[in-house]
């Protein structure tokens, strides 16, 4: 479904190692503001997974089925920056983030879209957390370390 405006909705996948190393992406367009891999979804009632595994093979070229993703049941109400307001119908002013992990068995070098990504890095989940630009891209990977030590 193609939409006119961006959705509302979007979904924030860590990437990582099982020794908790997390891939980074650079934004094509913000250098120096790293990120996990995000992203709307592309209709109202699109799955959040499906939505996931959409956004990973965009943005990084990695093959994962829907079914990989694990749901963190983490959800980050943030206001949209005023640099991207115009992407969104008007009067909207927030955006919704569902929270997935995704644990791949090693590092990969992703195949970046270069019209999102100019550049990518794995991290240990610490520093990853830090080199953050969002808030939310932050607290979403200190949670994996959380998770990690249940």
């Amino acid at each position: 479904m193609n939409v006119a405006h961006k959705i509302p909705q979007s979904v924030l996948v860590v990437i990582h190692t099982p020794a908790l190393e997390v891939l980074l992406l650079e934004r094509a367009d913000h250098p120096g503001f790293w990120q996990s891999v995000t992203g709307s979804l592309d209709a109202p009632d699109e799955d959040l997974r499906a939505a996931c595994a959409r956004e990973v093979a965009e943005e990084t070229g990695y093959d994962a089925g829907p079914q990989r993703f694990v749901d963190w049941n983490l959800e980050h109400r943030y206001p949209i920056y005023t640099e991207w307001l115009h992407r969104y119908a008007a009067g909207v002013t927030h955006n919704t983030e569902h929270v997935f992990g995704l644990c791949v068995d090693k590092r990969y070098t992703p195949t970046l879209a270069p019209r999102e990504h100019r550049a990518s890095r794995w991290l240990p989940w610490r520093d990853a957390a830090d080199a953050c630009f969002s808030w939310t891209n932050a607290a979403a990977i200190r949670e994996l370390g959380q998770r990690a030590r249940r």
